[in-house]
C-alpha cells in the first residue's frame, strides 16, 4: 500500500487585493486577496520552490521519480519535469513525467505515483503540482484565479497510508484554453457547476465512499477542491459532510490555483490532521479523483519547513493593479533580445541547475562557480563537488539602475552572498524592496526564469530577503 510520506507548499510572496482590481476597472470586487507570482516565477519554478519544502530533511537521492502536474508549463515541447528533478539536485537515473491538460493533474499524478510504488518499480515519487493562469483583464476570472503550488512525497514507508481511490473519466463541462488562448475561458457557470463539476465529484465521492466502507462521520477533514468558493459546499453536503469538515479552500487567501491547489489543500490538511483521523480527498476536471488516507501518525516536523501555513503568513501587499499588470506582461513595451546560448547552457547545467559548488580537497574551501584552480590554496584540479546551501548573508552589494542596456528607475540590487556553511555566490535580489538592502541582511536563495534569451526559457538562482510573517 502507497502511503504519503512528506508534503509541502509554496505560495508567491505579493498578494493583490480583489478591491485593487475591482477598482482598477470600476467594476464590484469579490472578498480578500489573490497570490500573485513575481515576473521572474512560473509554474516551473513555484514547482522547484514546493518540493524543496517537502524535501526539507529527505535526502533527494533516495527519490526515485518526479510526477510534475500543471496546466501551466513553460513549454508545449520539452519537459519540465526534468529541468524540476535538476533544480531539486536529483539522481540522473529517475523516471521523469509531466501531468497536464486537466485540473486534476496532481491526483493523475498522484495515482501513477501510487501505482508505481505499490508495482515495486519505485520506493519514493515526489509529486509536485504548480500553476500560473491568467483570468482576462475585467473579468472575474482575474480576481478568483492565484497562483501557487504544492507536494507530496508518494513512498512504499510513510505516516500516511493511501487506503482507496476512485476515478472519474468524462467530458466536464467546465473551464478551457486552446492552445492558441492566453485567458481561461468557461461557459455559464452555473451549468458548468450543475452539470460538470457537482455531478462529477459527487459520483466519484460516492463510489469511494462505497467501496470503502465508509461514511461522511468516519472522516476528520473533506479535501474539495472547486473553482468558486460556494459549489464545494454543495458537493460536500451532498457527501454528507458537515461545513466544519471542509477544508480551506484558499479563495480568500491564494485564489483558486488549478491544479496545485488539490496539493496545497491536502498539505494544509495534513499540518493538521491528528493520529488516527482520516482524510477525504476529492479532485474535479474533466471527471473526478477521489482518495481516502489514514493518519497513521502526523508528519514529522522538520526545521526549515514552511508549510501552507508558513507561506501563508508570509507576504507582501502590491502596491496597486499596475504592478500586477506589470507581473502579467498586461502591458509590456519592446524590449531588446536578450542572449542565449544552448552551449553553455548544457555545459554548465550542473552548476545553473542543480547549484552545485566545488570543494578543494586540499584546503576545504567552497567556490562557485567552480574554477580549476583554487583561489586560496593554488591547488590545481583537485576539487569535489558540493551542494550549496540556500541561505546566508549578504557580504556586499550594488544597486545597478543600467539593465539590458536600459536604464531602470528601480535600481537591480545584486548581491554578493556569504552562503551558511561555506561559500559566496553572486547574485540578483528579487522579491525585496531596494532600499532595504545591507550588509549582513540574511537572505534565501530561489529558483526564478532569468531570461527568454534565444526563445528558450533560461533558469538559474536569484536571492530574496528572508520574509517576515505577517497578518
Amino acid at each position: 500500500m502507497a502511503r504519503i510520506a512528506s508534503s509541502g507548499a509554496y505560495v508567491p510572496l505579493y498578494r493583490l487585493s480583489r478591491q485593487q482590481i475591482g477598482d482598477a476597472w470600476g467594476i464590484p470586487a469579490v472578498p480578500g486577496e489573490r497570490a500573485v507570482a513575481n515576473a521572474d516565477e512560473d509554474s516551473l519554478t513555484m514547482a522547484v520552490a514546493a518540493g524543496l519544502d517537502c524535501l526539507v530533511g529527505i535526502d533527494a537521492s533516495t527519490i526515485d521519480g518526479l510526477f510534475f502536474a500543471t496546466t501551466t508549463a513553460p513549454y508545449n515541447e520539452k519537459q519540465s519535469a526534468g529541468v524540476i528533478a535538476a533544480a531539486l539536485d536529483m539522481r540522473r537515473d529517475i523516471n521523469t513525467a509531466d501531468f497536464t491538460g486537466s485540473l486534476r493533474a496532481a491526483t493523475t499524478a498522484m495515482r501513477a505515483a501510487m501505482d508505481a510504488v505499490d508495482s515495486g518499480s519505485a520506493k519514493n515519487v515526489l509529486v509536485v503540482a504548480a500553476d500560473c493562469r491568467l483570468g482576462e483583464p475585467e473579468s472575474m476570472f482575474e480576481q478568483l484565479l492565484g497562483d501557487g503550488a504544492g507536494a507530496v512525497l508518494v513512498s512504499k514507508d510513510g505516516p500516511v497510508a493511501i487506503q482507496g481511490a476512485y476515478s472519474l473519466a468524462g467530458e466536464q463541462v467546465g473551464a478551457w484554453r486552446r492552445a492558441e488562448d492566453r485567458y481561461v475561458r468557461s461557459f455559464e457557470s452555473k451549468v458548468e457547476t450543475q452539470y460538470g463539476y457537482a455531478t462529477s465529484a459527487v459520483a466519484a465521492g460516492k463510489a469511494l465512499m462505497e467501496k470503502q466502507g465508509v461514511t461522511a462521520e468516519g472522516i476528520a477533514k473533506a479535501v474539495i477542491t472547486a473553482s468558486d468558493p460556494r459549489s464545494y459546499v454543495a458537493v460536500g453536503k451532498a457527501l454528507g459532510f458537515q461545513p466544519a469538515q471542509l477544508q480551506d479552500t484558499l479563495f480568500l487567501s491564494v485564489g483558486s490555483s488549478g491544479a496545485a491547489l488539490a496539493l496545497m489543500m491536502l498539505a494544509g490538511a495534513l499540518e493538521q490532521a491528528k493520529a488516527g483521523e482520516r482524510i477525504f480527498l476529492l479532485n474535479h476536471g474533466d471527471g473526478a479523483d477521489a482518495l481516502l488516507l489514514e493518519m497513521s501518525d502526523v508528519i514529522p516536523e522538520a526545521a526549515g519547513r514552511k508549510g501552507l501555513i508558513g507561506h501563508l503568513f508570509q507576504k507582501r501587499q502590491l502596491p496597486s493593479y499596475t504592478a500586477y499588470a506589470h507581473f502579467r506582461h498586461l502591458t509590456d513595451r519592446e524590449q531588446p533580445p536578450a542572449a542565449g546560448s544552448p552551449v553553455t547552457y548544457w555545459r554548465d547545467a550542473a552548476q545553473e541547475l542543480n547549484f552545485l559548488g566545488a570543494r578543494c580537497k586540499s584546503c576545504g574551501v567552497v567556490q562557485y562557480p567552480p574554477p580549476r584552480v583554487c583561489a586560496e590554496c593554488r591547488t590545481k584540479d583537485s576539487f569535489e563537488n558540493v551542494k550549496l546551501p540556500r541561505k546566508g548573508t549578504v557580504y556586499t552589494y550594488t544597486l545597478d539602475h543600467l539593465s539590458g542596456g536600459q536604464y531602470l528607475n528601480v535600481p537591480i540590487p545584486r548581491l554578493v552572498i556569504d552562503l551558511d556553511g561555506g561559500g559566496r555566490v553572486f547574485l540578483e535580489m528579487t522579491d525585496g524592496d531596494p532600499n532595504e538592502v545591507k550588509i549582513g541582511l540574511p537572505v534565501e536563495i530561489l529558483f526564478r526564469r532569468l531570461h527568454e534569451g534565444a526563445n528558450f526559457h533560461n533558469y538559474y538562482w536569484k536571492c530574496r530577503p528572508l520574509p517576515q510573517a505577517s497578518s
